[in-house]
């Protein structure tokens, strides 16, 4: 109990924050472009909003890692996971090309050096990693139907 008073409090506090940045940064709106304060009220709540996704990400990674090493199902769902991630990617590194695209206005990126053929081979990595998986969601909604088809 006395737990979950502390959290909700912590809650209420970072909500009482953030809703005194935006309502402080919404006050402070100017015409001007070059208004400095303007820019410091965004600087401000960017960076509060970087404070704020960095300590739930550290949060949620922490409470896995938990979860992980205190259930063994869950370590071995876990495992089995990245063993699955890990296949896709290789899977899709092994598709992917890394021949550099024409189009209008690349030479740009290439001549400043953005686009080389490991940047392409990692785009069509992700390409196709995000193919892959559409697909097998796809199969697994039409198993998932079927599957309650025949139950």
């Amino acid at each position: 109990m006395k737990l979950d008073k502390i959290l909700s409090i912590v809650l209420w506090v970072l909500l009482a924050v953030s809703a005194v940045l935006i309502v402080s940064m919404m006050t402070n709106i100017s015409e001007n472009e070059a208004d400095p304060t303007m820019g410091t009220w965004i600087n401000t709540n960017l960076s509060w909003s970087y404070i704020l996704l960095g300590l739930g990400a550290a949060i949620a990674v922490v409470f896995a890692l938990f979860n992980t090493f205190t259930d063994k199902t869950a370590a071995k769902k876990g495992g089995i996971a990245l063993v699955f991630t890990a296949a896709v990617l290789v899977v899709s590194y092994a598709l992917a090309s890394d021949a550099i695209p024409q189009f209008y206005g690349v030479e740009k990126f290439v001549a400043d050096g953005t686009l080389t053929a490991s940047v392409s081979k990692m785009v069509g990595t992700g390409l196709y990693a995000t193919y892959v998986l559409f697909i097998l969601v796809m199969i697994a909604v039409a198993a998932s139907s079927l599957n309650k088809v025949f139950k």
